[in-house]
């Protein structure tokens, strides 16, 4: 009992550390000049997808900003993409946000499916501070307009909405393929046939920064900007130059490229050569079982994934020209991650997928990575998106900072989306307002990563973090990780400091330790508003999908701005 007091006191310890981080009027750091902020997210990239954390893929540009800057071996997103998302942009749990199962309502408070009041965005706390505030790329926690980012603090905004979108329009309705439907600053656009998305996300980020540095009124406020690729989560589409580059790349197959990405990242120091890795998928088969035109057929999906991710670094080297160029780059941060693990399977939602009506790659194509090749991009963990095992919660992080983060860090970090927010506003001097608009906010419950990025200052160990999504949970604290994936409803606990690949279930053995993290959850879900996900069951979905899709066109979404 002592021990279970100890560690809800903790848990309360640490809610509490964030609130006084915000209290406090400006940091030491905050003080100097403020610098301007940069936060990229890719879409369903796999924790080993960029070649600084071991991939094979050509992205020379996030290397550099790896090589010149910090990369965390344990960063933690919420497994999927609205519920992240959600996290990222306010600093909270989820639940907290009005988010708790995804961009629908489901009839309670914590799961409405938008952005609640009470979370603040990085755009509304920002803006206060004096940032000029911009989001190019995708949205995903709001459908409605009273919702987007326009509402809800962000000066500009380019990009779509729901959760999924092709990557090229052929419109009017080509071969079954719908426009490609996107909003600017509250008006609805189509995008240009023969456009790429990736590139116009891009552009529209080049402009604001343009926008933010060039003109003398807006010349002494800094910007933030979040730029939300949806590569290279599925459809598999990208420019045939690109995919060109990959050609015969992947004729060695997934198993022989899951042991020469996890050698890399050995090499690196990103992975222990000690540490247990996951086993091999029972649902991946083997290459060699493959006929010669199955071979051919799933080279092409890792080619086209491939050209994606290359396209968003091609991306990264534009803006990072461009910063040059204005000659703010000193005094930028660039925080790079992912949304969630590689997507293994697609949600069973009771739909089927829109039928492709062209090659792999090209318009028109609704394949995906699929599980075979998402064992690969989760080097060396288990599972995929969705679930709490470590290959669905893992991400990437870089940041660079010139001068002021020391050029190629590598740290165990153990941090998550929840902490971005009060590093953010700590930096920026930004005070996070107990009220805002009349309305009563809530708390951070996140800490500062700003001692961890530029002094190497580990996070608190015994820090506990947590996750819930659709029944599956995961507790994490210290070395000890506990996991239950629904409707199995059983803690299954691993020690991650010798087996990060969760091979090893360690519950029947520790028992005391999973009683104590069970007290830590129970007394979290209870103060984050989560509900039992079988009483959620019951309720009815009022609009979208599961999986951030809709229907034939992915990109439709519920309105009141036209």
């Amino acid at each position: 009992m002592k021990r279970i007091i100890l560690c809800l006191t903790l848990s309360a310890l640490t809610l509490n550390v964030s609130v006084a981080q915000q209290k406090n009027k400006r940091s030491a750091r905050a003080t100097a000049e403020r610098p301007n902020i940069i936060l990229v997210m890719v879409d369903d990239l796999g924790y080993s997808d960029f070649g600084a954390y071991g991939s094979e893929i050509n992205t020379p540009t996030i290397d550099k900003l790896a090589s010149e800057g910090l990369r965390l071996r344990e960063f933690y997103n919420n497994s999927i993409c609205a519920p992240t998302r959600a996290s990222l942009i306010t600093g909270q749990y989820h639940h907290k946000a009005g988010v708790g199962y995804f961009n629908v309502n489901l009839g309670l408070p914590a799961y409405q499916g938008w952005l609640n009041k009470e979370s603040l965005t990085f755009g509304e706390v920002l803006k206060q501070a004096g940032y000029r505030t911009y989001l190019s790329g995708k949205w995903h926690v709001g459908n409605d307009s009273l919702y987007w980012p326009n509402q809800r603090g962000f000066d500009h905004f380019y990009g779509f909405i729901n959760g999924a979108s092709n990557y090229y329009d052929i419109s009017p309705y080509k071969d079954h393929v719908p426009p490609v439907e996107l909003v600017e600053d509250n008006k609805r656009i189509n995008l240009e046939p023969g456009k790429y998305l990736t590139d116009e996300i891009t552009n529209h980020a080049i402009s604001y920064i343009d926008e933010a540095t060039n003109k003398p009124a807006k010349s002494t406020q800094p910007f933030f900007l979040y730029l939300a690729y949806n590569a290279p989560h599925w459809p598999l589409q990208a420019p045939a130059e690109d995919i060109a580059k990959y050609k015969d790349r992947y004729a060695i197959g997934w198993d022989s490229l899951r042991k020469e990405r996890l050698a890399k990242q050995i090499k690196l120091g990103i992975a222990d050569s000690k540490q247990a890795i996951a086993a091999h998928d029972p649902e991946v088969v083997p290459w060699q079982s493959l006929t010669y035109d199955e071979q051919q057929l799933w080279q092409r999906k890792m080619e086209v994934y491939a050209a994606m991710v290359d396209h968003v670094d091609q991306s990264l080297a534009r803006i990072l020209a461009e910063l040059k160029r204005l000659k703010v780059d000193d005094n930028t941060l660039i925080v790079l991650i992912s949304d969630n693990g590689a997507q293994g399977g697609l949600i069973p939602t009771g739909r089927k997928r829109p039928r492709s009506s062209g090659p792999i790659g090209s318009a028109g194509s609704y394949d995906y990575q699929e599980q075979n090749w998402a064992y690969v991009s989760n080097t060396p963990f288990r599972n995929y998106k969705a679930t709490p095992y470590e290959g669905g919660i893992s991400a990437p992080f870089i940041a660079w900072y010139p001068k002021k983060i020391k050029a190629g860090t590598i740290a165990k970090g153990t941090a998550h989306l929840i902490d971005l927010a009060p590093t953010f506003y700590d930096l920026a001097g930004a005070n996070y307002p107990e009220t805002f608009k009349g309305v009563k906010t809530n708390p951070l419950p996140g800490l500062s990563l700003a001692n961890l990025l530029f002094q190497g200052t580990e996070l608190p160990a015994e820090r506990p973090i947590f996750w819930e999504r659709a029944g599956n949970r995961a507790v994490r604290r210290g070395q000890w990780k506990i996991v239950s994936i629904f409707p199995q409803n059983k803690w299954q606990l691993f020690n991650l400091e010798t087996d990060r690949g969760e091979t090893t279930d360690l519950a029947a053995k520790h028992p005391d330790i999973v009683a104590d993290l069970n007290a830590e959850y129970e007394a979290w879900a209870k103060r984050t508003d989560v509900e039992p996900y079988e009483k959620l069951q019951l309720r009815p979905i009022s609009q979208g999908a599961p999986n951030g899709n809709a229907g034939a066109n992915p990109n439709r979404t519920a309105s009141r701005v036209e």
